[in-house]
């Protein structure tokens, strides 16, 4: 799996879904630390507001919220204190810096 930019440009080669509700509400929880090349996706059945929080993160993320494949927002969160929301039916997390020229009306897809 990878996502990738509308450019062309591969955003992450190491991709994880969370899927169940634990890995949902765990996130990147308790990871001291994430690849250059991760991604992790949050599929949602629908498009509504869903929130992120940095608790027990210890680095900075960057995350994006698609709908349809569409950039809503991008945003960079801080370790242990950043909080972001969106609207998405999905939400992609990598690390800071990752998503550096992406913006909202931009197109982001997860391959795979």
């Amino acid at each position: 799996m990878r996502v990738v930019h509308e450019s062309g440009r591969v955003l992450a080669t190491n991709v994880d879904t969370a899927d169940s509700l634990l890995s949902q509400g765990l996130g990147l929880m308790f990871r001291r630390s994430i690849p250059d090349d991760y991604a992790l996706v949050f599929r949602f059945g629908s498009q509504k507001r869903r929130s992120l929080h940095m608790l027990c993160v210890p680095f900075d993320i960057d995350a994006v919220w698609l709908c349809d494949g569409v950039v809503q927002r991008v945003t960079t969160m801080r370790a242990w204190t950043g909080h972001g929301a969106g609207v998405g039916d999905t939400v992609v997390e990598l690390p800071a810096g990752a998503l550096d020229g992406v913006e909202a009306g931009d197109r982001v897809t997860v391959e795979g």
